[in-house]
């Protein structure tokens, strides 16, 4: 159905009927512009909902739990169904809202150029109009005048007063009139003529090759916008498996939540590792050896947990265990925590539960063989270029770098010594588990410890340090053990080693065991310490933006410095950490690294041979 033969009359209709769709077009660009940021928008905001609810530095042990690591578990997948609705307005964006205001300025182009041609075919029949009612007015203008002077000259002609030159004259001016009549007579016949013919093709041709412009015009809109209708319909549903799979994911983080596990858990990380209290005996006051009248301690037979043997304090009580002052006292004892570990925190950790001084002294043992392979690279690294310097004197200096292998040989050296010292700390706490084999122990070198704290002086047991007196450590696996029946009466603590060095502890006059030289040297924090930095293996500086499309990737701007936690393995993925503690892989070569101890190389180059 063409608008040319059906509306042939309705040219002003028409135009505005093509005007109100473009400038519907204009409306549904709006909306999709607007979609688009309330998906950005929700998109933000759910990534800063996850952001928020991460664990921080001093959380990330209880995000051991498995109901920890199923919301965290669900939260990534959250952060990614986020990152699905920013795809939809990517998408939207590119696909519909650019291309509707690409055709709204073609039909906007369009429908002038129509217009425009309309308007002139118009004007044309308008003055085709005008020329055929001019040429009217005129025909009938000599029509009149040729009627007048034709009547003039019949009553001239029968009137007998008139002389024969005015009757000749009147007809003289009668014929004229009738020649003018005539002439003008066909010049209207011609014109309209003209005009009937020009007005049939202005309304058989040429009006309806415009309005046919106009009719396509206006059917391709309506088609583009039945294929941006469908494209976002398309955008949509191209990102439904994706979120389809998030959220089973999340039904996946729900069924990993194992009570038992969890439970398990629990006992493993706050088990001190103690026998049960044995029953506590009766004293009887009236038998001549009650505990109470000798002043014995009858809680001898109670595991203390700062793992000290009891001695007499000056007041002439027995003590079975230190105690800790408290609360109004204890606002003072922050000035005397440095790192997150107190005074009462020892080298060897004895002062804490059997089970928690085993995995103290294990992550020591893991930090130190971390630190014994790191000085172990960068001697590898430093013995490689000074080959290549030693080849090649004009890259360098080869004795510029022995200092540093100096340095960096006592390093390692001192490394060792504490990897062995730690060793055997986590040997004696393993051994502190099993009371039996302590009880054995300790009995067998009970009788050579007693010789040894009472041939040694006090000036060989003691080391000088200022004014402050000090002693060797116990060792990590002091085991209070009940005593035997032949041990009863004395006061000679029971104190089991394995450290090759015997270790002896004293009393000083005034009732306080002396610290050990041990005690000034660094040791690993408490239980609840936070995570520290010594993984970080160098930094890196981003060279292109990279936006994280999977949760253990990470978006990185450019140009923003980052921290190198682990090195591409050959899969062409490098895991760092920002600034704000956000950690995952960006591709290798999207980053210059600096490795310490190591020359600035791009991740994805071999480290040169040196």
């Amino acid at each position: 159905m063409s608008w040319g033969t059906e509306l042939w009359d309705q040219y002003d209709l028409i135009g505005n009927h093509t005007q109100k769709g473009i400038e519907f077009c204009e409306k549904y660009t709006h909306f999709v512009k607007e979609r688009c940021a309330i998906e950005l928008d929700y998109a933000a905001k759910l990534k800063k909902l996850v952001k928020n609810y991460q664990p921080k530095k001093k959380e990330e042990e209880d995000y051991q739990f498995t109901w920890a690591k199923g919301f965290r578990g669900m939260m990534n997948e959250l952060h990614d169904i986020a990152g699905q609705h920013e795809i939809i307005a990517e998408n939207l964006t590119s696909a519909v809202f650019k291309e509707c205001q690409n055709l709204i300025l073609e039909m906007k182009q369009e429908k002038k150029r129509c217009l425009q041609e309309g308007f002139k075919i118009q004007q044309h029949l308008s003055k085709t109009l005008d020329t055929l009612e001019k040429s009217k007015r005129q025909y009938e203008k000599t029509f009149r005048e040729s009627e007048r002077a034709s009547e003039t000259h019949k009553r001239a002609d029968a009137d007998i007063n008139l002389s024969r030159a005015e009757v000749e004259k009147t007809k003289a001016v009668a014929q004229l009139r009738t020649q003018e009549c005539d002439k003008n007579k066909n010049d209207y016949a011609a014109t309209l003529q003209e005009t009937n013919r020009a007005q049939n093709e202005h309304y058989t041709s040429l009006m309806p090759a415009v309005f046919q412009q106009l009719q396509e015009m206006d059917e391709r809109r309506i088609l583009q916008l039945q294929n941006f209708i469908r494209e976002s319909a398309k955008i949509e549903n191209g990102v439904i498996p994706i979120i389809k799979t998030c959220i089973e994911g999340m039904e996946n983080a729900a069924n990993s939540i194992n009570v038992s596990e969890d439970s398990k858990m629990v006992v493993d990380r706050y088990k001190s590792g103690f026998e049960i209290p044995q029953d506590i005996p009766f004293d009887d006051l009236s038998s001549p050896n009650s505990s109470v009248g000798s002043g014995s301690d009858s809680s001898l037979n109670t595991p203390k947990y700062s793992g000290t043997v009891n001695s007499r304090t000056s007041s002439g009580t027995i003590t079975g265990r230190s105690k800790k002052r408290t609360g109004l006292f204890g606002i003072f004892s922050a000035s005397k925590q440095q790192g997150g570990k107190t005074e009462d925190t020892k080298e060897d950790y004895s002062n804490l539960a059997p089970n928690q001084q085993k995995k103290q002294l294990q992550k020591k043992i893991t930090k130190l063989k971390h630190d014994i392979a790191k000085e172990t690279a960068e001697r590898d690294g430093m013995s490689k270029m000074r080959d290549v310097y030693l080849k090649n004197p004009a890259l360098g200096d080869a004795s510029s770098l022995d200092k540093k292998m100096e340095e960096n040989g006592q390093t390692l050296d001192e490394l060792n010594q504490e990897l062995q010292k730690y060793e055997s700390f986590l040997a004696n706490a393993e051994g502190r588990l099993t009371p039996n084999m302590a009880r054995k122990r300790s009995s067998m070198s009970h009788e050579e410890n007693s010789v040894n704290s009472m041939t040694m002086s006090a000036s060989d047991l003691t080391v000088t340090d200022g004014n402050r007196m000090s002693s060797s450590p116990l060792p990590a696996n002091n085991v209070q053990t009940p005593p035997s029946t032949e041990e009863q009466n004395s006061d000679t603590p029971v104190i089991e080693s394995e450290i090759p060095t015997p270790d002896i502890s004293v009393t000083s006059p005034e009732g306080t065991r002396s610290n050990s030289s041990y005690q000034e040297q660094a040791s690993f924090d408490d239980v609840d310490e936070e995570y520290d930095d010594s993984g970080i293996l160098g930094t890196a500086r981003a060279k292109f933006p990279f936006e994280a499309t999977a949760s253990e990737s990470v978006t990185v701007e450019q140009d923003e410095e980052l921290y190198i936690v682990d090195r591409d393995h050959d899969d062409g993925w490098t895991r760092v950490r920002k600034l704000n503690g956000d950690e995952g892989f960006i591709p290798t070569t999207y980053a210059h690294c600096h490795f310490y101890g190591e020359h600035c190389v791009d991740c994805g180059e071999n480290v040169p041979a040196m």
